[in-house]
């Protein structure tokens, strides 16, 4: 193939799949180091090693130290999750986004928040707990830490017209963080907040967020009987 004269990464991801999806390189074949596909597509080996961090991120090549680059055995199949903005995803659903602050204060994490923070044993940071409503009807509940070592402008944030979700999501970059999803019954104080008898099945979502190694927040989110989530892969 004749080199493509570009020093655009996604140009040479786009190549590099092209011959993953059609067999050039099959699973478990080692593929050209970043010197000699440099040369070939004409680029910055920085512009090929970018392109193929991204199809490592994916989970179609397998890199090792010194043992280079491999087309996967086993690609892994990977979700996508999107960290929504509740007041677009009710807005979407054609519905009126209303939502009220129930709790908020500076308060020392449990140690259960601690640990999957990363917080030190008398560090206080800021626990909010808002009610997202849709249509005048509960939607979600959030019941938020947010560490106020990584984002101190939580404490004097004005959470009245701006949710600590969307306050977040506008004013705390993410580089990465974990979802857990379960299925619980409610317990006597979700079931009052939601509108649902004690012990509903409802969906759950414990999510935290990160910057580098810094914690940003950790949120409980439970949500209204009946809920689903939709995503990609």
């Amino acid at each position: 193939m004749s080199a493509i004269q570009t020093t655009s990464w996604r140009d040479v991801r786009a190549e590099l799949l092209r011959r993953i999806n059609e067999r050039v390189w099959s699973p478990g074949d080692a593929i050209p180091n970043e010197a000699d596909l440099a040369v070939e597509f004409d680029c910055a080996r920085t512009t090929v090693n970018r392109a193929l961090r991204d199809l490592a991120d994916k989970g179609l090549v397998t890199r090792k130290r010194r043992a280079g680059t491999r087309v996967a055995l086993n690609p892994v199949a990977r979700a996508t999750l999107r960290i929504p903005i509740m007041r677009e995803e009710i807005e979407a659903k054609g519905l009126t986004y209303r939502h009220t602050i129930l709790d908020q204060a500076v308060a020392r994490p449990p140690s259960v928040i601690r640990q999957r923070l990363d917080l030190p044993f008398d560090a206080k940071h800021l626990h909010i707990i808002t009610m997202h409503l849709a249509d005048g009807r509960p939607y979600v509940l959030d019941d938020r830490w947010i560490n106020l070592t990584t984002v101190p402008a939580a404490n004097s944030a004005d959470f009245t017209n701006v949710s600590p979700n969307e306050w977040l999501i506008q004013n705390a970059p993410y580089t990465h963080g974990d979802i857990a999803i379960s299925a619980e019954d409610a317990s006597a104080s979700e079931a009052d907040h939601l509108g649902a008898p004690v012990g509903t099945a409802i969906l759950v979502l414990e999510r935290s967020t990160w910057h580098d190694h810094r914690s940003i927040t950790m949120t409980r989110l439970t949500f209204s009987p009946g809920h689903r989530i939709l995503t990609s892969i």
